[in-house]
Parts: structure tokens; sequence; C-alpha cells
């Protein structure tokens, strides 16, 4: 079912399916909620499953030149209050972990679970505002390239042969976000703080998803710190895209700590 609210007189979409208990899942950078679908099926038998577009990204609007994590965070507020769900497990992938950890910071009392996927809570160092940066001034006038080149950057070496198809899938929603989007997003990341004492006092089921081969988080680090701060972890085997890469064992962990909740 597509429906929207309305969030500062911008559109944001959403979708949601099932009865039980709400879990909201929040998309990465370049991506939307048609991410989710191969899962909704089953994860929607038990449960409130609610997906949501972040701004500027699938058939959610802009607003303005900077999509801070936190803006993004009251746009999901207020689809949830429009459900009047008083409470919910988030589930983040990349971005839409940031968004969630922000979500956290504002309405710690309305989160139940939280999942960063392939995700984590550290600010970008130094090299990657910079990188940002540069990107936003290039992508003005190459857009198409940058994306392709980006996205497909995400994936493990192999997993660019072995899942061609769907890497295709994905992309071309990908190349449907628009050149705004992509800028503020990019600003909003760069402009994030770090969020590891958030994480770490949130009093709820946690977990963190990596993988192995994933060229955009050091993995290492945040095995080391999990196993310090106590909290789950799962490395898969490949890149940044475990939804993908290792679809069938994501699934079942993410179901698992679902049920966990």
């Amino acid at each position: 079912m597509n429906t929207f609210v309305l969030f500062k007189n911008t559109k944001i979409h959403y979708n949601h399916y099932g009865k039980g208990k709400p879990i909201v899942l929040l998309h990465g950078f370049l991506e939307n909620s048609t991410m989710w679908n191969d899962f909704i099926p089953q994860w929607s038998k038990n449960n409130c499953i609610i997906t949501i577009d972040l701004l500027g990204h699938g058939k959610s609007d802009c607003l303005g030149t900077v999509h801070s994590m936190e803006l993004m965070a009251e746009a999901v507020n207020k689809v949830l209050s429009h459900l009047k769900i008083k409470r919910a497990t988030f589930i983040g992938h990349s971005m839409g972990g940031y968004v969630a950890l922000a979500y956290v910071k504002l309405y710690s009392s309305k989160v139940s679970g939280l999942c960063l996927m392939n995700s984590t809570y550290k600010a970008d160092d130094d090299e990657l505002k910079l990188l940002r940066i540069r990107a936003n001034k290039m992508v003005k006038n190459n857009f198409k390239n940058m994306v392709q080149v980006s996205f497909t950057n995400l994936f493990a070496p192999q997993s660019r042969i072995d899942y061609e198809k769907a890497i295709k899938s994905a992309l071309s929603e990908a190349l449907k976000t628009s050149v705004n989007g992509y800028i503020s997003a990019q600003e909003g990341m760069r402009i994030r703080l770090d969020s590891k004492d958030v994480f770490k006092k949130l009093p709820c089921k946690k977990l963190i998803i990596i993988g192995k081969k994933d060229m955009v988080l050091d993995g290492n680090i945040l095995k080391k710190e999990a196993k310090e701060l106590q909290i789950d972890i799962v490395e898969f085997p490949d890149g940044h895209m475990s939804h993908i890469e290792n679809k069938e064992s994501f699934s079942y962990n993410i179901m698992h700590f679902i049920e966990n909740i």
C-alpha cells in the first residue's frame, strides 16, 4: 500500500505491511524502500513492517539543500506518529543506520531494538568528509557515471559477477535519485556527529551486521568495539550490500534478531 504523509510541507512516502511488532526498515544512500521487497513477505507474517523512503530518495521529496540525519529522523517520526506507533525496532542499512541513530538521539524512548546493517555509529573521518565534498562537486556534471562507479564499489569483486542481475536492478533504482537528493544526503552524512555513546547507552536489543570485504566500513574496529561493548555482531563474507550478497543468511539473522526483541 503506497501512502504519503506531509512533513514540513514535503511528501514522505512509506508502506506498511502485516500486524504485530512494529519493525521500521530504513534504506541506505542511493537506495529506497524497494530494497526490502524480497524480505517483506516473510518478515510481515508476524510483524508490522514499515518501509520509508528517506528525504530525497525513492518517492519522497527533497527538503532544502542539506538532509541532516536528524531531519531525516524527524521525517521518520512523522510517519510513525501518523501510524500511531509509539515504539518500534529499527533496521538501518548504511545511511539508514545513521538515521536510526539520530532517531535514538531524538526519541530514545520510542526505540525497542536497533540493527546497524553495514553501518556504523562512527562519524566520518577527515578523508571521507573531503571525498563527500568532492563527490558533490563532480556529481553536478557527471551524475550517472558517479552513481554507477560508487554503487558498484559497494560490492565485493566476486559479488559483481555472481549477483549481476540483482546489482543492475538496484543500480536502476539508485539512478532514480535526483541530483539534489544525492547532494543533500552526502552533506547530511558529512556533518553527522559520532554516536558511539548513544548506541552504547541505548537500553534495548542491538545488533551490528558487517561484511568482511566491505570497502566502506572498517569491520575490524567495529568487531573489537562490539566485543568491548558486549553488543552482538554478525559478519558476512562479502561486501557492503548484505541483503544482496548474503541474502538468505541476512534474512535468517534479521528474523532471529526480531524474534528476540
